[in-house]
This record gives structure tokens, sequence and C-alpha cells, in this order.
């Protein structure tokens, strides 16, 4: 098997993600052979180092050998059985382990992350329904929220082009604005942008509170906004009027929690726990699907009747599988083998070392770093309006120099793995760096 066959082969037969294909005429998709570390390697033997953990979901790189034999294993015991009316003992077990991590328990599982969303909203929901409120069955997101593009998914999440076709369909939440702290006035520090979004919240909530069943964040990072960071004063003032006007708070730490901010779960640095967590993406070190809501006592128990119509009637067919719940096991087995964290703030200060040059580069405003997630916006190379398709051009320049790095719009970012040697570090700095200079050469040839 060669690149050309394979790419003809995908282009004829497969639909990708998040893709106008008709670009792929342009831009074929990059066959990829096989995986290992941080490395991706294509079939004629060009590697990539994988700058992005695959959409962010590889943190101990691909093929680590601890969850392959845990794969294994579990593959020669129990590959699948139905979650209704049976279990098993990785899912009992992956559930216990959530459950002592997070402070919350009686995990629900799904596929991904849109299905996480979906099943904390309608837990809020249903839950205001079976505690005489049904009332308050509306939501709220932050400006730039994201939260997947299922249905459910869509009405929390405020990113236009992926809403905007679907709008008939989706019932809308409500938007408060949002804590990023690239919002800053002069003089103004993030705790201050953190508490002039939190009067905003509190606003609303005044008027609409009776309505309202929760409020949904991604806690310190709003990542497909272009990583807005935010001070973690916004999560401790928003858990406090969720308090006040007996609204839940839901944590969408998909993308954030297993160690990317530099805490096990983002939400942890403001000392504050949620009503609901959905967790994905990491949880299973990249392997296989697998999402899980965790909750609390109070949510759970108004579930608990011999009225089946007041359970939680959701479902999916490979929820709790056994081989992802293994994979998941395997990844937190890991956390426990060493203190990840800790290596990854040593980590985290050599990779800032080897940014430096991209830190410090001209084009380059709101440098910043939380954990194991570097972003940087990047300013167009004149006063004119920004040439188009950057985020696009540079992934191409980027691969050329043997990265995957997708930016988001004109921001640039970095998750990647945290198993990065001397080597895959000077790699990707060299070349998200070369990859800037190029796609900016060709913004200063356009307006030339």
């Amino acid at each position: 098997m060669d690149n050309n066959s394979m790419i003809e082969r995908s282009q004829r037969h497969v639909w990708h993600p998040c893709t106008q294909m008709k670009l792929h005429e342009a831009h074929p998709p990059v066959p990829i052979a096989r995986a290992e570390g941080v490395w991706l390697h294509d079939f004629e033997g060009k590697r990539y180092l994988d700058g992005i953990s695959s959409w962010w979901v590889n943190l101990f790189g691909h093929g680590h050998p601890h969850i392959k034999a845990a794969l294994r294993d579990q593959l020669e015991r129990l590959d699948h059985v139905m979650l209704a009316g049976f279990t098993h003992q990785p899912v009992v077990d992956l559930s216990e382990r959530l459950g002592a991590l997070t402070g919350l328990g009686h995990a629900f599982y799904g596929s991904d992350g849109a299905s996480a969303t979906e099943i904390a909203l309608k837990m809020s929901a249903h839950y205001w329904r079976n505690t005489g409120r049904p009332e308050k069955c509306r939501f709220i997101g932050l400006a730039g929220g994201y939260h997947g593009e299922t249905v459910g998914a869509l009405a929390v999440t405020d990113i236009a082009i992926f809403r905007e076709a679907y709008a008939p369909l989706v019932r809308l939440a409500a938007t408060v604005p949002s804590p990023d702290a690239r919002g800053a006035q002069p003089r103004e520090s993030a705790a201050d942008v953190a508490h002039h979004a939190a009067a905003g919240l509190q606003s609303w909530l005044e008027q609409h509170h009776a309505q309202t069943a929760a409020l949904i964040l991604e806690p310190m990072v709003q990542c497909a906004a272009g990583m807005a960071m935010h001070d973690a004063a916004y999560l401790r003032e928003a858990r406090a009027l969720c308090d006040r006007y007996e609204v839940h708070l839901i944590a969408d730490e998909i993308a954030t929690g297993f160690g990317r901010t530099g805490t096990m779960f983002a939400h942890q640095q403001a000392g504050i726990r949620p009503d609901f967590i959905c967790l994905s993406k990491g949880l299973t070190g990249g392997t296989l699907p697998l999402s899980a809501v965790l909750t609390t006592d109070a949510v759970y128990e108004a579930f608990y009747d011999d009225d089946v119509a007041r359970g939680f009637l959701h479902s999916h067919s490979y929820t709790g599988n056994p081989l992802a719940c293994r994979a998941a096991l395997a990844t937190l087995e890991l956390f426990e083998q060493t203190d990840v964290l800790a290596d990854n703030a040593l980590l985290a200060n050599t990779l800032d070392q080897a940014f430096a040059p991209l830190t410090q580069h001209p084009a380059v405003r709101h440098a910043r770093r939380l954990g194991m997630i570097w972003a940087w916006d990047i300013a167009p190379p004149t006063a004119l309006q920004a040439a188009p398709h950057f985020a696009r051009r540079y992934t191409q320049h980027a691969m050329a120099n043997g990265v995957l790095l997708r930016p988001i719009g004109r921001t640039l970012y970095a998750m990647p793995p945290y198993v990065m040697d001397e080597e895959a570090i000077d790699h990707l700095a060299r070349g998200a760096l070369a990859a800037l200079d190029a796609t900016l050469a060709e913004e200063v040839g356009a307006d030339g």
C-alpha cells in the first residue's frame, strides 16, 4: 500500500469530519499507516509529530504498552455486553475510580464528548421535572462556548459555523459573557475580567433563574474559542451564583480533564465541585471512544423510584463497553504509577524554553499557557485585512515540516502528549516556528 492509493480510496468512500470535502481536491487527506509515541507515520515512511494529541485525546503517546496489554487481556475475557440489566468488572472499577477522583458518582457512559453533553443536559432538565419544577428546562452557556455538535449540544454551543445550518432544529440556550482574559482593558487583571463576566451571569440569573436548569461551561479554557483562558475566580463566582439561584453547574471537562490544564481536572483549580462533570477525550488515553457523566447523590436520588418514567431512560448500544473501560483504567493507572502532574510541570517549563522564539515572534499576541496547553494569537502582517484561510495554510506548512498543528482561526496552539523527549520538543518548536514564518510570508506577498 502506498500513500496515493490510500488517498484515492479514501476520497472515493470516506466522508471526513469537520471538512469541506471539495478542499481535498487540492489538499488530500494524509494517509497514516501506523503511530508510535508522539509520531504518526505515513505509508511511505514520512513521520509527523502529533502536536495536538490527535484532537486532544492522546495523553501518553500512541501504542502505549501498558494500555495495549490491558486491552489484550480484556479481549480474552469480555469484549462487550449490554449494560442494561448487566454489569462487569471494568465498568464497576472505572466508576469507582472516577468517583474517587471527582467527588461525584453514579457514572453514566456514552461514546464521545457530545454524547456526554446530551446526557448531562437531559439529566439536569429531568431532575427538575422529577422534583416538581418542570419549568426549569432552559440552559445557559458562555459566549464562544463549544460542547459538541449533536442537536442538544449545539444548543449550548456558541460557534456559528457549527450551528447556523441547523438553526431550525436547535432550541438555543442563552449566552452570557465569557471570562476570556484576552478581553482585559488597560490596568485590568484576568480576575477583573472574570468578575465582570460573573456580574453578567448574575444579571441574567436574577431575571431567568426560575426557567433555568443549568449553566454549562468549559472550566479554565474555552478550547474551540481559540484557547480562551480565564481566571479561576470565575468558577468560584459561578458556583456561588448557581447555588444561590438553584441552577445546576455542568463542568465540561471533555478537553480539559486528565491533567491537561495542570490539575487532574480544571475545575479543581477553583476549589469547587460541579453538579455534573462531562469526561471524554483523554479518558482512554486516545485509544477507544468513551465518555462519562458523573453527578451528585441528590441528582441520582431524584430518579430512583418505582415509576419507570421517572428513571433516566437514555441509552447507547455500547454504553460502558468493557474494552473502552479497561483502556480508561489502564490510563488512570499510568497517572498512579508516576507523578504525571509533577512531570508535566517540568516538561511544560522545558517546552516554554523551546517555544520562546515563537512566543517572542513579532506577529504573536496574547501568548499564554495553562498546564500542557499553549496558545498564540497571530496578528496579520499589515494593518490590512488578514489574508484568508490562515489556519488551512498554516496546517499545510506545519505538515511540510513534519508537525501536526491545526490553528483555530488565527490562534495557533499546541496540545502535545505528555511524553515528549528532547528530540520531539525541538522538532515541534522548530516546525511550529518555521510554519508560521512561511504562512506569514505568503500574506506579505499577497499584500505586495
